[in-house]
């Protein structure tokens, strides 16, 4: 199975797509280019996620799924734009490489055997977890290939192709550790790392918190990964660190709990948050050079789930209970066991 030749730099991207200048354009046909306001390239935008939704407020498909590659295009079309904006780009980022890979071949030719052939070459480059990501994105696109009617099975299914299997991260950040590193930090990153600690929520989760979802109930914060929305309930601990975040905040205004000097929150609507993590990485170069190893915003997370019990660990983190996640990914305490007698 050879893969079509692309020019270096659209490599991986879509049909008469093109990167240049930092941003993606798309160059339409003769008759499309009343529908992208006469240019001979239209600007798309600077980030994939941007590019994939301005092209399908534009694009319908109507196109036989002759190959794999226009399989990708109905794919990028019309599923990819639905998902959250970091799923959107960490998938793009997956199907410019599916796309190298099978493009040019027909969605019934390919077989299990070349989906592991896959699997090992983009782990040798880009190691076991893009894989596993890659897997994940394909296997979806086949399923959908179904629904269009290119394929009539699925090569992925019953464990015809297999993930790898990988270790979770095991970084613990004991009650020292922490009580060292919050003595280099700044204020606001005590107060984010003091209500972390009580809600156990995730990051976006945390930056996305509008002041509007603090009531007389207590705080709701608003699932990223799809699940019911939680409300947790006003307690004094509670109480004091919102009491805090807010009287830091008085003089910044904006609509989020954590904002920055411009009253802007430190997350954008495309789901990055690159201020709040250079201020983290700041943090974490003092916390270093304190003697306490490094350890991530998302450990805090799973210091939440470790400290506590697995119930009420899968009820703070938002987890479905019986969720082997829970207990797999974010129960990282050492267990306490009593010698032998």
């Amino acid at each position: 199975m050879s893969p079509r030749k692309r020019s270096a730099r659209n490599k991986g991207l879509p049909t008469r797509w093109d990167f240049k200048n930092n941003a993606y354009y798309y160059l339409p046909r003769k008759n499309e280019k009343a529908d992208f306001d006469n240019k001979s390239y239209f600007r798309l935008g600077k980030t994939l996620a941007e590019a994939h939704a301005s092209f399908a407020e534009r694009m319908t498909f109507d196109g036989e799924l002759s190959t794999f590659d226009k399989l990708c295009d109905r794919y990028a079309l019309e599923v990819l734009p639905k998902k959250a904006p970091a799923t959107q780009r960490s998938q793009a980022r997956c199907i410019k490489r599916i796309r190298i890979a099978f493009g040019a071949n027909r969605p019934q030719r390919i077989e299990s055997l070349h989906i592991y052939q896959y699997r090992d070459a983009v782990a040798k480059k880009y190691g076991e977890k893009t894989a596993n990501l890659d897997l994940e994105v394909l296997s979806h696109i086949f399923t959908k290939s179904i629904e269009w009617g290119a394929r009539s099975g699925h090569p992925m299914t019953n464990k015809q192709v297999v993930k790898f299997t990988l270790v979770p991260r095991d970084r613990y950040v004991a009650d020292g550790e922490l009580e060292v590193a919050l003595q280099e930090a700044s204020p606001f990153i005590r107060q984010y790392i003091a209500l972390k600690l009580l809600t156990g929520a995730r990051k976006g989760e945390m930056l996305s918190i509008r002041l509007s979802d603090i009531n007389d109930q207590g705080i709701t914060i608003n699932r990223s990964k799809g699940g019911k929305d939680s409300i947790y309930a006003w307690t004094p601990a509670l109480n004091e660190v919102i009491k805090s975040i807010k009287t830091g905040r008085k003089k910044i205004g904006g609509l989020y709990l954590f904002s920055n000097r411009h009253g802007q929150p430190y997350i954008r609507e495309d789901g990055k948050t690159s201020g709040f993590d250079s201020i983290w990485q700041r943090f974490m170069a003092k916390v270093v050079k304190s003697g306490v190893p490094r350890f991530t915003e998302h450990d805090l997370r799973a210091k939440v789930a470790s400290d506590t019990t697995l119930e009420r660990a899968q009820e703070l983190l938002g987890h479905a209970k019986g969720s082997a996640t829970t207990e797999r990914v974010y129960r990282r305490r050492p267990e306490l066991i009593n010698p032998a007698k």
